[in-house]
């Protein structure tokens, strides 16, 4: 992709070495940053914290089309970007202006005056800086990394917390153990603020249930006080609060996959606890079938690698989810649609060095896929030849490829055209959407 030096380019590129790790979990840095621009994180519409594992981003997405339903103006901040910086950033249901986003790193430049300050904490306060200037009705910000610590967490005027499914990541950072991670999580948990939770492992839950009775924060379940589930061609609401029993019909997420079912049921019970007076069941389900989220298991009809599918009859996914837990709804969905129509399955992957590339790969066993490995524009990307190596130990049959081009060259051998999934990485991913414009998230 050839594109023109931005003004927002250059700042960002030279306050990455304000900070000699690129992750360092902290408030005392971003509190001290905020206080210098002003405090705007206490100038923000009511919030919704959205931490988690895995769904946190699409738990977003649901949120945010939820509440445009209603005709209200959302401000957003996600993470990572897959194409531009201005994706994590969207103001009052609009991404950033290059312009607008060149100003506020200026600012936050400025008020740092040079000292040391992590990448992650001066795009948030960039993000915070532009909310604080335009009015808007919500403001939607997704964790980072963690929940405790995480930059995010110095927000003030939350109104409702939210924590996807937890599952083992980042532990270089969060610790080892789902209870060590679930307790990270957990800590965006706020006393008096209603705090809804996706379905968690026994071991999340006990966790996230002690911080939340410890801050005295009133938990809603998924799976316990709340569920969705499939039927009639569309989705069942349903939450129980006391004796009273409430059920909601919903379409079929925007959003494809069985497990985008829970993460649309987290969106509407967090909507339900936000209790604003706009939204309502027509609203959440509006929001429900209109989310989208690109990445999240995105089919490709546009760009260079879509072409090459399309010559061939071949269907073309992309995927950006990194760990297991992805990888078995990944998983899912892709027997799901093999059982709708048949096909060859082919996984197009490349991982960070430091996933569990194993267990990843070992989700896919009984579908049986072949597996290419390839690069991507990251000093922390896994080898090709490693990468296949690990999905071979998973009982995979793999192979690595030098890049895209023969990747995709590979998979389309054969006499039946089949089923290709790019996945197992958001960087891969937005190299992907990066090859032609018209797949550039918007």
């Amino acid at each position: 992709m050839s594109e023109r030096l931005l003004p927002h380019d250059t700042a960002l590129e030279r306050l990455k070495t304000l900070h000699p790790k690129l992750i360092d979990l902290s408030l005392e840095r971003m509190q001290r940053l905020c206080a210098a621009l002003g405090q705007p994180q206490k100038r923000l519409p009511p919030v919704i914290h959205v931490a988690g594992t895995n769904g946190k981003g699409s738990t977003v997405a649901f949120l945010r089309a939820m509440a445009e339903a209603a005709g209200l103006k959302v401000h957003v901040y996600t993470s990572p970007h897959l194409v531009r910086f201005a994706e994590r950033i969207r103001v009052a249901g609009v991404l950033i202006s290059d312009e607008r986003l060149a100003a506020a790193l200026d600012r936050v430049e400025e008020a740092n005056a040079g000292q040391p300050i992590t990448f992650f904490e001066v795009t948030t306060a960039a993000a915070f800086t532009a909310f604080a200037e335009t009015r808007a009705d919500l403001c939607l910000l997704e964790v980072g990394l963690g929940g405790v610590l995480d930059a995010t967490n110095v927000v003030e005027g939350v109104a409702v917390s939210a924590i996807a499914p937890v599952d083992l990541d980042h532990r270089e950072f969060l610790g080892d153990t789902i209870e060590r991670i679930a307790g990270e999580k957990a800590g965006i948990l706020r006393p008096g603020v209603p705090a809804v939770i996706g379905r968690q492992s026994e071991a999340a839950f006990a966790v996230i249930e002690a911080r939340a009775e410890a801050v005295g924060a009133p938990l809603s379940a998924l799976g316990r006080d709340f569920d969705a589930w499939r039927e009639r061609g569309g989705v069942t609401f349903n939450t129980v609060s006391g004796d009273s029993e409430r059920l909601i019909d919903l379409p079929e997420p925007g959003l494809i996959g069985p497990h985008q079912v829970d993460n649309g049921a987290l969106a509407a019970a967090a909507m339900l606890a936000l209790g604003h007076p706009a939204i309502g069941e027509v609203e959440i389900a509006r929001g429900m079938g209109a989310a989208t989220w690109p990445a999240r298991m995105q089919r490709l009809t546009r760009g260079p690698l879509a072409a090459q599918a399309a010559m061939r009859g071949a269907e073309l996914w992309l995927d950006g989810g990194h760990n297991p837990h992805a990888a078995r709804a990944l998983a899912e969905l892709l027997g799901e649609l093999n059982r709708k129509a048949e096909r060859p399955l082919v996984l197009i992957a490349g991982m960070l060095a430091n996933k569990d590339a194993e267990g990843y790969f070992a989700a896919f066993k009984t579908l049986a896929p072949r597996v290419l490995t390839v690069p991507f524009a990251s000093e922390a990307a896994a080898p090709p030849p490693i990468l296949a190596g690990l999905a071979g130990t998973a009982g995979l049959a793999a192979s690595p490829a030098p890049d895209l081009d023969a990747a995709m060259a590979a998979a389309l051998e054969g006499p039946t055209p089949p089923r290709i999934v790019i996945c197992g990485s958001l960087y891969l991913a937005g190299e992907v959407l990066a090859l032609d414009r018209g797949t550039w998230p918007d």
